[in-house]
Parts: C-alpha cells; structure tokens; sequence
C-alpha cells in the first residue's frame, strides 16, 4: 500500500499553513497484523468483515491513537474513481475501505470473491455511535448544507445520549478557510471525524490534510448527515435488504439523481462486462494460444510438405545412393512433459553411427550435455552436405504433423541427456519441441548448453503467436548462413 506521504504531496494545493494542533498528533502505524481482512475487488482491497468487527477494529484503533483513514466504494465511487486520478489515489491509500451496496457485491461476486457483509456508512452509524458512547470517545461532524451537520448530531446525541459530540459544522467554507476548519477539530479534542462533503472531495481533502490532523479516525461518508437528520428519508428495509436503495432514492429525487445512477449505473455494469470478458479471454489466453499454434503447425507442416516435395525427393535419392543403410534415421526423443517419441531425420551418417557415438563423447565441440562435434568421422559425405543446410531435418514436418513436435519449440532432447538434466534444465520440456527455435537461430551448435536452456526458457515465457512468425522468418538466414551447423 502506497504511503500516505505520496498522496500528501500528489494532492497539496497551498493550503494555509496551519496552528500548532490541540493534541499530539496520531502515531504512524504500518499495516500489520491489527488490519481487518481484505479482499481485491474493483483493483481496490475492500475490508471483508463483519459489521462488528468493523465497529470493533475502528473504536480499537481510535483509542489507541492510531492514524486510520477510512473510505467507501460503491458503484458510484468506482465510477468516479476510474476518471479522477486524485480520489483513485485517495481511496487506495486508505487504511481499509468498505465495500458498500449492490453494485460493488455483484462486482465480488462476478470476481469469485463472498464479502462478509455490506458496510455502508448509514447502516454503520449507530452501531459506531453506540460503540463510540461506550468508550468514552468523541466525534466530529463535518459537511452537509448549513444546519445539517448539527442536526444530525442531536440525532445521534438522542438515540445515544452518552455520546460525545466534539463539534459540528457545514461543508460550506472557502479554500482560505481550510486552515483555521482543521484547527478547530484538533482544537475540539475529536476521536473520530465523519467528513461529508461528497465524492471526491470527502477523501481527497482528508488525504491531502491527514498529517495535519489530531483525531485518529477519519471517515468520509457521502450523504449521511441527510439521512441521520431526517432531510432525506432512508428507503423502506425491505428495499435496501434486495438492494434496490438507488431506486427509491431516485424516485425521490429524480432531477438531481438521473445522471448518477441511470447513467452511472449502466457504465458501471458496462465496465463490469468488459472487466469480466477481459478476465474470460486471459483465463482461455493459454489454449486460446496453444489452439492457434496447432493450427499454424499443421497448415505450416502440410505447406512445408507440399512446397519441399522436390526437395525431400531429391535428398531421399541421394541419401540412398550416398551410402548403405534407410533413407530415414529414426530416434528417440524427449518431447513435452517428458513424454518419448520417435523422431524423423533423413540419415546423415553411417549405419551403425549410435553404435560409435559413446566412443566420440569426450570429443564433443559444445560446452554442456550437448554432444556436437565439427569434424564427426560419422557424417558421410551426403550427410555434410545435407546437414549444412539443415535439409537433413525436413522430415520432422512428419513430426510436427503426427503431434509430437511443433514448428517453433526448444530443441528435443535424447533420453540420456534428459538424465542428467538439474533441476532447472526440466523448465524446457514444458512446451512441444520444434524444428526451429530461438537457439536455432541464435546460433546452433554455437551456443552452449547452458545458454541454449536460457533461450529456451525465454521462448517458453513469453511464446506468442507473432513471436513464433518472428522465429520462423529468422529461420532461413540462419539455415542458409549454415552458421553453426555441422
């Protein structure tokens, strides 16, 4: 979570330099083990709890003296914070924000999140009054038009007469008149401080004024003091259990509440559609990608089957003629998952090559498991020519074809090499082998085993389909330059 201090200096606009406060300023606490639970919501961390422990965790907190700034989000607030960079910041560094109404429990739901309970500030008041009674500690009232404030506060001084009320005052005053409002809470000894004065600006000044200020607790609350005075009547309980509130307080103020919640509302459900195709797309990316990567292999395969039929016959003729022995040298290999397959290349060298190739390992030109030697008294003179030019390995469009391996992928591994493999080396079976790759054309046999298993894991990471096209294009200068082929 973002400091304080960054919103502080993001959102000051030349306030007054204020008096010395009344009291101590709070102590600074990192969020620790005394936070509530939260849960990612809307990319905001909304408190998951109870009504109780909310009170709980805010009159724990007030009391021991601890900076705790408190926000709200419902489908409005999310509105708003997506367009306003200010009140995005504001709330994010908030010390816990609750989530508030339908719009944003659908939006959990949506999510695969279950919040424990809807914290809105109105159903929150008089738990937190009682409470605040209890404890022996003061509010602050703070917004509203003129006389709003006050009445809410004998409201609430009249359904809990042990409550302290600090002060009160309206939310109409002048930018100037900022310094010497922040000197009158501190000077009023507050606990805790309800600050109405609408979203954004609720929770953009207490943001920016937070280390200006004595009371612990701050809260900004929207249009609450309407309602705990009376000026706005709440809708009937049955309405706001089925979380149709917004309806009866559009039908009571229509003129002025249109916009936000025909408007706001349709926006929001709109951005939640498009929040939840996004999430849909990227949670098929991986098939999605993997979907398409076949389909590339097997029309690349059938293409490459077609157009090199020359080629193949050619090559075939002359591996036939060139020395004793199949046209096809058949072996097995290491494909994804560990899986064994047979792999297809025109033969190169003699008959009994695998026979001879235990006596050549020490003699191997590649750092690494990797055997690779320049000078292979194995290769035949078809073979060099063949093998110079990769033509020796055209047959794994066979391959590629039957499944086992793809166009692009990291290059397949023989079985006793695949043995010896530490631990991270494993990290490139993950994908299908290919008959070309980010090795191939970095360099073949130049590049050492090693770095051969760093490029595969790189491909593997971040394998797509125009990084796959990028590969391939860079495939014929590699085979033409026959830089590190042998």
């Amino acid at each position: 979570m973002l400091d304080t201090a960054i919103v502080v200096n993001a959102l000051e606009r030349q306030a007054p330099k204020p008096a010395l406060p009344a009291r101590p300023l709070p102590q600074v606490l990192s969020r620790g083990a005394d936070d509530l639970p939260s849960r990612p919501v809307l990319d905001f961390a909304l408190t998951d709890a109870s009504q109780g422990e909310a009170v709980d965790w805010i009159i724990d907190r007030a009391q021991r003296g601890v900076r705790t700034r408190v926000g709200f989000l419902n489908a409005h607030c999310a509105n708003v914070a997506r367009a306003d960079w200010r009140y995005r910041l504001a709330l994010k560094t908030c010390d816990a924000v609750f989530p508030d109404g339908a719009g944003v429990d659908l939006a959990a739901r949506l999510d695969g999140v279950s919040l424990s309970a809807n914290l809105n500030g109105t159903d929150l008041f008089d738990p937190l009054c009682e409470a605040m009674a209890k404890a022996g500690l003061s509010l602050y009232l703070l917004g509203g038009r003129p006389g709003v404030a006050r009445r809410a506060a004998e409201q609430a001084r009249t359904t809990h007469p042990n409550l302290i009320i600090a002060g009160c005052r309206s939310g109409f005053f002048a930018p100037n008149a900022e310094a010497a409002v922040v000197d009158a809470i501190n000077a009023s000894g507050a606990d805790v401080v309800m600050v109405a004065l609408g979203v954004p600006d609720q929770d953009v000044w207490l943001a920016r004024i937070a280390p200006r200020l004595s009371a612990p607790v701050s809260l900004g609350v929207g249009g609450l003091f309407d309602f705990v005075s009376g000026r706005i009547p709440r809708a009937p309980e049955w309405m706001r259990e089925a979380g149709l509130e917004w309806v009866y307080r559009l039908w009571r103020e229509p003129r002025r509440l249109w916009r936000r919640y025909v408007l706001g509302n349709a926006g929001f459900l709109a951005h939640l559609a498009v929040r939840r195709s996004r999430a849909e797309i990227e949670r098929f990316r991986p098939k999605l990608s993997l979907g398409l990567k076949r389909l590339v292999d097997v029309a690349g395969a059938l293409g490459g089957l077609a157009l090199l039929s020359p080629v193949l016959a050619v090559a075939a003729i002359a591996v036939k003629l060139g020395s004793k022995g199949p046209v096809l040298f058949r072996q097995r290999r290491i494909g994804e998952g560990g899986e064994a397959f047979e792999m297809l290349k025109f033969r190169s060298m003699v008959a009994d090559a695998e026979a001879r190739r235990a006596a050549l390992l020490k003699q191997s030109d590649r750092d690494g498991l990797t055997f690779k030697m320049k000078a292979d008294p194995r290769i035949n003179a078809v073979g060099r020519l063949i093998r110079r030019y990769s033509i020796d390995e055209l047959p794994q469009l066979i391959n590629v074809l039957k499944g086992d391996m793809s166009l692009v992928g990291p290059r397949p591994a023989l079985p006793e090499e695949v043995e010896q493999y530490a631990p991270h080396h494993r990290d490139r079976l993950r994908g299908r082998p290919g008959l070309t790759g980010l090795w191939q054309v970095s360099g073949r046999a130049k590049v050492g085993f090693e770095d051969m298993v760093v490029l595969d894991q790189r491909y593997l990471q971040t394998r797509s389909f125009w990084g796959d096209i990028a590969i391939m294009l860079r495939t014929p200068k590699a085979v033409f330059g026959a830089d590190g082929a042998y």
